[in-house]
């Protein structure tokens, strides 16, 4: 055990405070996990969120939205004191809730009376579909969507349902005709709205987002009666020129003075920012308009004033390569393209789009100034040129804390960014950093990686002059044998052919001499190694053989899907300013080490080392009833600052199991044990029982027999058998812990048991199965010693493995002893939820026991029985599996001394 822990407790510069793409939200407001999408309108439930504001420590949240998502509640939520409620960047967090990121309790509530009600109605503090709200800290306006209206508050509401004071878009408060008074719906004047969803508020003026009739109106003072007309228009050339109802008739006319749709309408003092939603741009007017239709200075999205294609991909992204004519081929979207924007807020500095089409929110680090900018960071994507969130390949991605699906606002104070996430009913709020995480960055420790392999086994014989071709991908690798060669340097040489100078791009090429084999390891991990194509072809009339593993390498799998209670390591840069282990037996384990803490979903993480570059600890148990959560690094420094990581995203599963293996290249060789040191065999019992069968063990001469009582299990019949072989002489029996199988083992330690013949059968016609896994007991060791190559494991040995990643484990008493931080104090005889299953050598391994270790942390022992008929081979590869996770693959020396004559 001392040699394995040792693995835990060792290891693997940017600018100031800022955004990473990819990047999770520290927090969330609206839902009590990031996952949870309760439906149930609270003060601390939302519904399918869209208008966001925020000034003087205020957040105003519009409940409610026009693009689908349920439930539409038709109300304002105001948070007053936000800051008292979201703990602070740095601040240092207390346990006292399932998720301590996941915060916010409004205040007060407009549109209804109390915060469980979610009617729409037409009155004076009524609301129908309210989809933009703003301040300026002493003036409130909310776009009454469906009501085709503005409400407005000449002072900040201070109880519940509060009326407003003024209406712009109709005559009273009792009103909401689109386009109220010009004779026409489809005729727009000075006074009226027709489903207007964006508004702002800028040193005493007001801006309207008129959706419906294609403009934005500006009143250069904040209306204080009802029905005032506004002062400016743009988008239109003046104020009777309306939109087309029937959209197919509708003339796509996108210039720097027309509008299609304008869903927002922000500035930050000095600019305008309009998110043209019809013609997939955001315009930039560079001073606040002063005329009507006064055209645009910038366009993003579009590559001039005049396009408007949704992720106009062939005139703003690069090239990613050529089709079967030789054509250009374009990713799906990128950092310069938009589709269905929703959203453009700046800072002043920065410049902030909400691209809902692509379900993400994009970050310019400096105001474009030129026509089709790209953005420096996308937040809601792990890059810049896909979509996750709304693909079905994605499922654990579509509510994780790094996603977003259809955002529809943003709000800024300063260092968090508000996001509204309408599908996933929750405010998400991200926050800038001076250190950023890999969006990969905490994975389990035992796999790190896991790579995709693959192998090319050689055959026949040897003769001059005949050629190999191997293809790799693309890319082809040809020898042509020469005299004297054989087998071994075949291999070598085609080895050094895919490794020469920096190496295949997709693949590292191990010989395996003693298998005549070459192992093609991906070079990226996880599942993309899994589409690398390999082939091997011969020359004409040659006498020598190869053959694939497979048309592709397999086994590559994302170890950072985490499950609960796994241990795992977080890589990164200035994770802390030295190296710290936990004091050796800690229990429970610290959460601080070297300043350091490490938060998941706000739960502060048990600690077993902390390095600058790598923390190992444990995902806590509590995190099982979600499908993701955040995670962050606190680092208290010696000169007395506190700093934070990004956040990521942390994927949960069930299970997803890593075994503990050396450094080194993968396939990594395992950290094995010899399970025994006595000769050992096993015997299943399956089928079913049926009263009057008799299942019988042999050992050389001597039967035990039981015959089936009425009421009798398959763990019984186990039971009954132990205990009447271990009156025998020789060999003593126990349960494995998984499965009905009998364990056997000689009473002598030592190679002295080696060679106990036994066997097992049942009675003619018996639904009970009896199974003997070998013919005899065999291969007694030294009980944990390690497996190496000067002591190898043998065919039909047992051995054991440790592990991480398994999940939770039972029966009751078991799953109770799980405690996030706490050695494991519970029953030896204990097995994972999920069925563990083993390959060793491309055969079965019978997993005789899979079990959480008693005085250990986030560790699992799995016992493996190899299988009998395993050929010799230094590099063994093994792997275990839940469900369809499959570990990292790891390697065993394997020698058999009755190799088989071909």
């Amino acid at each position: 055990m001392k040699l394995w822990a040792a693995f835990l407790l060792t290891a693997v510069t940017v600018s100031a405070a800022d955004f990473s793409t990819g990047q999770a939200a520290r927090l969330v407001i609206g839902q009590p996990t990031f996952t949870r999408q309760d439906p149930n309108p609270s003060d601390v439930i939302l519904g399918g969120v869209s208008g966001l504001a925020y000034v003087n420590d205020t957040l105003f949240v519009c409940d409610a939205n026009r693009v689908g998502a349920s439930p539409v509640n038709h109300r304002v939520l105001i948070y007053q004191g936000l800051s008292r409620m979201l703990p602070a960047p740095t601040a240092e967090l207390v346990y006292d809730r399932r998720c301590p990121v996941c915060t916010g309790q409004a205040t007060l509530v407009l549109g209804q009376p109390d915060f469980n009600k979610t009617e729409w109605n037409l009155s004076q503090n009524g609301l129908r579909t309210p989809s933009a709200v703003a301040s300026d800290g002493r003036v409130l306006a909310v776009a009454d969507t469906d009501n085709n209206r503005v409400l407005i508050w000449l002072s900040l509401p201070t109880t519940n349902n509060q009326p407003a004071d003024v209406v712009v878009g109709q005559p009273d408060f009792k009103s909401n005709l689109p386009n109220n008074g010009t004779g026409d719906s489809r005729v727009p004047g000075p006074k009226t709205l027709r489903g207007p969803e964006g508004v702002w508020i800028q040193d005493g003026r007001l801006f309207v987002a008129d959706t419906g009739n294609d403009r934005v109106l500006i009143w250069n003072n904040i209306p204080r009666q009802n029905f005032q007309p506004a002062d400016i228009v743009l988008g239109q050339k003046d104020f009777g020129t309306g939109a087309q109802i029937d959209l197919a008739k509708a003339p796509l006319n996108p210039q720097a003075d027309t509008l299609l749709s304008p869903v927002s309408v922000t500035s930050d003092g000095q600019r305008l920012y309009v998110t043209d939603l019809g013609y997939n741009r955001v315009l930039i007017w560079n001073s606040i308009p002063t005329r009507n239709a006064q055209p645009a200075d910038v366009v993003i999205g579009q590559p001039d004033m005049t396009s408007a294609t949704a992720n106009n991909v062939t005139k703003l992204c690069e090239p990613t390569g050529k089709d079967e004519e030789g054509k250009d081929t374009y990713p799906k979207m990128c950092l310069a393209t938009l589709d269905f924007p929703r959203y453009a807020l700046s800072d002043g500095r920065r410049l902030f789009v909400a691209d809902g089409g692509n379900d993400r929110v994009l970050i310019f680090n400096r105001i474009p100034t030129e026509n089709g900018a790209k953005a420096d960071v996308v937040l809601g994507q792990i890059a810049g040129t896909i979509n996750q969130a709304s693909d079905s390949a994605y499922e654990l991605r579509r509510s994780s804390a790094d996603s977003l699906r259809t955002p529809m606002s943003l709000a800024w104070d300063g260092e968090n960014l508000y996001v509204s996430d309408p599908f996933n009913r929750r405010v998400m709020v991200f926050t800038v950093a001076d250190r950023h995480l890999p969006v990969t960055g905490v994975r389990n420790a035992a796999s790190r990686e896991v790579y995709a392999v693959g192998s090319l086994t050689l055959g026949g014989s040897v003769k001059e002059d005949d050629e190999v071709t191997i293809k790799i991908a693309d890319k082809e690798y040809k020898y042509k044998i020469v005299k004297d060669d054989n087998f071994q340097k075949v291999i070598q040489k085609l080895t050094e052919l895919i490794n020469a100078g920096e190496g295949d791009p997709n693949v590292l090429a191990t010989p395996n001499y003693d298998l005549n084999a070459i192992v093609l390891t991906a070079r990226m991990a996880g599942e993309a190694g899994n589409e690398i194509e390999i082939s091997a072809t011969v020359s004409e009339k040659a006498v020598i053989a190869v053959t694939a593993s497979g048309a592709k390498l397999s086994g590559g799998m994302d170890a950072a899907k985490i499950a609960p209670g796994t241990i795992v390591s977080i890589v990164g840069d200035d994770l802390a300013e030295y190296s710290e282990s936990a004091p050796p037996g800690a229990d429970p384990l610290p959460t601080e080490l070297a300043g350091v803490q490490v938060y998941f979903d706000g739960i502060r993480a048990p600690l077993l080392y902390v390095s600058p570059t790598q923390i190992n600890a444990q995902v806590p148990f509590e995190v099982l009833d979600t499908t993701s959560i955040n995670a962050y690094v606190r680092t208290r420094h010696k000169d007395g600052r506190v700093s934070i990581t990004t956040a990521i995203a942390v994927p949960i599963i069930r299970c997803n199991p890593g075994i503990f293996a050396f450094d080194g290249p993968d396939p990594r060789r395992a950290v094995a044990f010899h399970a025994s040191s006595h000769a050992s065999g096993t015997v299943s019992v399956d089928g079913t029982a049926k009263a009057g069968d008799v299942a019988t063990v042999t050992i050389e001469d001597r039967e035990y027999s039981y015959t089936v009582q009425e009421g009798d299990t398959l763990e019984s019949i186990r039971d009954a058998l132990i205990e009447l072989i271990n009156q025998d002489p020789k060999v003593f029996a126990f349960a494995a812990g998984q499965w009905t199988r009998i364990r056997l083992r000689a009473r002598i330690p030592g190679p002295e048991g080696n060679g106990i013949a036994y066997s097992a059968k049942a009675s003619e016609g018996a639904q009970v199965i009896m199974t003997p896994m070998t013919p005899a007991l065999c291969c007694a060791n030294v009980e944990g010693a390690l497996v190496t190559e000067d002591n190898p494991a043998l065919p039909g040995e047992t051995i054991f493995v440790y592990a991480t990643g398994l999940g939770l484990v039972e029966p009751e008493e078991a799953r109770l002893a799980l405690e996030t931080g706490a050695r494991y104090k519970g029953p030896a005889i204990n097995k994972p939820v999920e069925f563990v299953s083993s390959l060793a050598g491309g055969k079965t391994a019978n997993v005789l026991l899979a079990a959480m270790v008693p005085g250990e942390v986030g560790v699992y022992r799995v016992d493996l029985e190899l299988n009998s008929d395993l050929p010799t081979n230094p590099f063994t590869q093994l792997t275990i599996a839940q469900d369809v996770y499959v570990s990292n693959i790891v390697t065993i020396p394997v020698v058999n001394p009755n190799p088989s004559v071909p």
